[in-house]
């Protein structure tokens, strides 16, 4: 009998390896069982950025043993600090029970803010004092509800490093393996690294060095707290979310890359050139495989992928790693779903944004109406 199950089991083993996105990989440290991972999303289920015990159930839906989620982003700013740890907790232990293995990304708005989010309604900081023109979606209407932002002095940016370093260790606290520092979609850093809204004449604007050195300062600063191995970056050069694009995306993401392995970091988690805005594919001369070649840790890839691309992502050798946001939060069982190429749910852009603790978020039904 334990032959048969064995070899029943070998039988399973070879028949996920045919299919590229299901073979095991090792990211540093950590032993994957497949190249699925759960991509961060919307904060909105939170209440005051805090997670809510609903989270549980959606993160403990997606896990299976051996499976890599970046949970949705978290505030670096010094507020409700020690709530947001105590608040991940059971969160964490979730993912963990069913072997999974769970990142908690840092984020800091920047300007995509306004003054009722700030102490003592402030104006929200950046690199700049240009306001948003249009939003994460790409619309103009939207935009009017971001305040105009405080160019931030270069003498408060330690402080602004040690945020995030702070964060970092009480991510760790809460029991997370480690980080992804937001880096991309027009949030604080990118407002930094990008050329049309970095304005500043300092050591912190002007050429690609200066633009890079405050991301890369956060980065550094979080890898010397908690390790270097524990450290991911998400970036999006080609993007325009959040009003902020770039003249020359390729050579930010190279020069990014050629950094960050000097630091030794994990991973970095970069966005597709299709994915100019966040819901839409675009044809674009441009490609992640440049960036590819010149960073030698785990590369993740995210943004408009399917099963199909996926594996042709993973069996090209384009990504070690493939992202899925909405795909994942509409099929809780998606790598089983890819294991037989089974039906899809379809995605309901509808409740996104919503802060109902169920719909849309942990309603979505598996495969076999069981968790």
């Amino acid at each position: 009998m334990a032959n048969g199950s064995r070899r029943e089991e070998s039988r399973k083993v070879e028949e996920r390896e045919g299919i590229p996105l299901l073979t095991p990989y090792k990211m540093g440290n950590f032993n994957l069982s497949y190249r699925i991972v759960l991509a961060p999303l919307t904060r909105c289920r939170s209440y005051n950025f805090v997670p809510q015990p609903h989270a549980v159930l959606y993160y403990s839906q997606r896990t299976t043993k051996g499976g890599f989620l970046i949970g949705e982003a978290s505030g670096v700013s010094q507020t409700a600090q020690g709530e947001q740890v105590e608040a991940w907790k059971p969160i964490v232990s979730a993912v963990h029970e069913k072997g999974g293995i769970f990142f908690c990304q840092l984020w800091h708005a920047g300007r995509v803010s306004n003054y009722e989010y700030q102490p003592d309604g402030e104006a929200p900081i950046s690199s700049t004092e240009k306001r948003l023109r249009k939003d994460i979606a790409n619309s103009k209407a939207t935009a009017d509800r971001y305040s105009t932002p405080r160019r931030v002095r270069a003498d408060e940016i330690p402080r602004l490093v040690n945020h995030f370093v702070i964060a970092a260790k009480n991510a760790m606290e809460a029991g997370f393996d480690g980080v992804e520092i937001h880096g991309g979609n027009g949030y604080l850093l990118d407002q930094f690294l990008k050329d049309e809204v970095n304005d500043r004449d300092d050591e912190y604007g002007g050429s690609l060095e200066n633009r890079c050195r405050f991301p890369l300062e956060v980065v550094k600063a979080v890898a010397n707290e908690i390790g270097a191995d524990k450290v991911g970056i998400r970036l999006s050069p080609f993007a325009d979310y959040n009003d902020c694009v770039d003249s020359d995306p390729q050579a930010l993401g190279i020069y990014m890359a050629h950094s960050l392995n000097e630091l030794g970091i994990l991973y970095i988690h970069l966005i597709e050139p299709r994915m100019v805005t966040q819901f839409q594919k675009f044809d674009t001369k441009w490609s992640l495989r440049p960036i590819r070649r010149a960073f030698k840790g785990t590369f993740i890839v995210a943004g408009g992928y399917d099963r199909t691309d996926g594996n042709e992502a993973i069996s090209t050798a384009a990504a070690d790693l493939v992202a899925y946001g909405r795909l994942f939060l509409a099929n809780p069982d998606l790598p089983t779903r890819f294991e037989l190429d089974a039906h899809l749910n379809e995605p309901d852009p509808a409740t996104f944004y919503t802060h109902h603790p169920v719909l849309g978020y942990t309603d979505y039904p598996f495969l076999h109406h069981h968790i």
